[in-house]
């Protein structure tokens, strides 16, 4: 089965390593310019996710959540932008903060908390629904 197959039928990842897995193999067929929206709550995984196609974008610095900076820019073999919208209190932020620039561009685009600005999301996007099945195992579903 191929990862997009096990994304649409709800990926199961007990522990940090297999969610970095995971990433890593999805990571390795998106397309360049690829905005993926990922959608769950605090504690989900998102960051993890985000770590693991860091990983395998060949991205060395460590990655963490920006919800302070709003997004972080990591660079390697591909460039990854990470933006976290849990601090934007409207969709009208995006436009006021200049954040639209970023939402198409020659780069991978993970968005966590893409609820606070579906709006804005262009075609295309990719949606990942994370959640928690039971303590220490999580999922990860592709959602069209």
């Amino acid at each position: 089965m191929n990862i997009w197959q096990e994304l649409e039928g709800g990926a199961l990842a007990d522990s940090t390593d297999a969610m970095h897995a995971l990433a890593r193999r999805l990571g390795e067929t998106l397309p360049a310019e690829t905005v993926l929206a990922l959608s769950g709550d605090l504690g989900v995984g998102k960051t993890t996710f985000v770590q693991g196609l860091a990983e395998a974008f060949g991205i060395r610095e460590r990655v963490t959540s920006p919800t302070f900076t709003l997004y972080n820019i990591h660079r390697g073999a591909r460039t990854l932008v990470h933006l976290d919208a849990y601090r934007l209190e409207s969709p009208d932020q995006v436009e006021d903060l200049l954040l639209e620039d970023f939402l198409v561009a020659p780069y991978c685009l993970a968005i966590e908390w893409p609820e606070r600005i579906a709006g804005w999301l262009p075609p295309g996007t990719l949606t990942l629904k994370l959640t928690i099945e039971s303590p220490g195992r999580h999922r990860v579903q592709l959602v069209r």
